[in-house]
């Protein structure tokens, strides 16, 4: 009796914590959609932009691609400034600097103005998108970080189906006009951020860095399912930071060899362990395949494929790219909701399967339709369009989600930050090198053979996860390195412990 009672008084506890867990990391993916936004009324914005400024082909997916070599800068200067100012402050910096970007790009007056603002809003992109996932990762609970750490990837999906509805919404403004506003919109969720974030906590392991355990303690109380868990996980991450368990104040020195850059440099990429290595061949490969597999294409270009595949209006054009927009918004949703039941591996597996089958589909489409220009072809019209929902479906359940959630979790505390912004750099880079190479690439190979290289590629990706990436569902952060065969940190400590005492018996005696 007196047990149900207890269990009856923590039920509601537990369920208080997981929803203020999910609170701030809604909160800090909400950084996403700066991101999701861009790529959705680029593609739309495109269209207007080359009739507007008059440029041609190759200055368009240069103009629509370099957005992502842009926030490389971002990227690995979000590593240092999060460790730095922490990762809450990080975000705020992430969304002034995109509202910087985006008022230039509504204002450009000509091409020149409007690199440039894609060059500021490019560095903007590059701290939002390194920095949510991390920070989501380290404040939620393992039982729940599937499900919370996916929400970055949410967030960009409804941030490119906004993007979407405002090239639907100003789509009849003057030429001039229309770009401009689209563009110079995107403003507003950053502002919004920037204001937002300020209801968020510090990360508890960035606060157990700086040797705030006080602090620490008091995120891991809120933000745990139980106060026992919460002890737990604070022993666990001040073991990760090189902190005595015997160290228990409220503020604690931390050793200096935990703080230095070169250090981390050193561990990470210079000389790393065969564990380490592992790890980051693991993140830097889950990034590479995702954009090497053609959601850019997809995603950026819709209205191109579309046109290709015989939709010739542009309000058709724009409707339908919608479509593509709120499936791929629906599946993340199904994706958030699997990622603690299913697990990683089964999910990946299953998506990047899919995304070869639907890829195949979408290259026979319009390779069937650009045999026959001059004919209207029903079903291969409904192929491109049923392969385009379906990829982009496959990939929302499972490939688009999973490498946010499964990069932020693998490295050890002190190379997170700077492993995240390393699987980020190979992500923008090959998203880069993507669409500026989409149009190029289908003019050489035609757009049908475009896509079935990037099936080709989907199919690397499926035997590169099958192969080299162990489940990680369920596991704390400070157990990651057990899957990937690092030595346990407690028991490495206890044996050079034991070690020195029995050297100084030696002497002794």
């Amino acid at each position: 009796m007196a047990s149900t009672k207890l269990e009856e008084a923590v039920e509601p506890r537990k369920k208080n914590n997981v929803k203020y867990a999910s609170f701030c990391a809604i909160l800090a993916s909400m950084a996403s959609i700066i991101l999701g936004y861009d790529i959705g009324v680029m593609s739309g914005a495109a269209l207007y932009i080359k009739k507007d400024l008059k440029i041609t082909d190759v200055q368009l997916e240069i103009l629509m691609g370099i957005l992502n070599v842009y926030s490389l800068i971002g990227s690995f200067a979000a590593g240092r400034t999060s460790d730095w100012i922490g990762r809450r402050f990080t975000v705020v910096f992430a969304a002034v600097i995109f509202f910087a970007g985006a008022l230039l790009m509504g204002f450009a007056v000509n091409y020149g103005m409007l690199m440039f603002g894609r060059f500021v809003a490019g560095v903007g992109l590059g701290y939002a998108i390194m920095i949510a996932p991390v920070y989501t990762a380290e404040i939620s609970p393992a039982a729940a970080r599937g499900f919370l750490t996916s929400f970055p990837e949410v967030f960009i999906n409804i941030g490119i189906l906004l993007g979407y509805v405002s090239n639907y919404a100003f789509a009849r403004l003057p030429l001039h006009l229309g770009w401009r506003v689209m563009l110079g919109i995107g403003a507003v969720p950053s502002a919004l951020l920037a204001l937002m974030v300020f209801g968020m906590p510090e990360s508890p392991r960035w606060l157990v860095m700086k040797g705030r355990l006080a602090d620490a303690r008091a995120v891991l109380e809120k933000t745990s399912e139980t106060p026992e868990e919460a002890a737990e996980r604070l022993a666990d991450i001040k073991v990760a930071a090189g902190i005595p368990k015997d160290h228990d104040g409220d503020v604690v020195a931390i050793p200096k060899e935990r703080n230095g850059e070169t250090e981390v440099w050193k561990e990470l990429i210079l000389s790393p362990t065969p564990a380490i290595r592992r790890i980051l061949l693991s993140a830097v490969g889950l990034h590479f395949f995702q954009q090497a597999s053609g959601i850019d294409s997809v995603v950026l270009y819709s209205p191109r494929v579309f046109k290709s595949a015989g939709i010739t209006d542009d309000n058709k054009l724009l409707g339908t790219t919608c479509a593509v927009g709120v499936t791929k918004t629906l599946f993340i949703l199904v994706a958030t909701f699997l990622l603690d039941r299913a697990g990683r591996r089964p999910l990946l597996l299953t998506s990047t399967g899919g995304m070869i089958v639907s890829l195949i589909g979408l290259g026979t489409g319009l390779t069937v339709v650009g045999q026959h220009p001059d004919a209207k072809i029903p079903w291969a019209v409904a192929l491109c369009i049923l392969s385009i929902l379906a990829y982009v479906s496959f990939f929302s359940i499972g490939l688009g989600p999973m490498t946010s959630v499964y990069t932020s979790e693998i490295f050890p505390l002190r190379v997170r930050a700077l492993g995240y912004a390393v699987g980020v750099a190979c992500n923008r880079v090959t998203s880069g090198v993507i669409s500026m190479t989409f149009l190029s690439l289908s003019k050489a190979i035609t757009i049908g053979g475009s896509f079935f290289l990037y099936s080709g590629i989907a199919g690397l990706a499926w035997v590169f996860f099958f192969t080299y990436l162990p489940e990680t569902r369920g596991r704390t952060l400070e157990e990651m390195g057990k899957l990937f065969g690092m030595e346990d940190t407690n028991t490495a400590e206890e044996e050079n412990a034991a070690a020195k005492e029995k050297v100084v018996e030696m002497r002794t005696s």
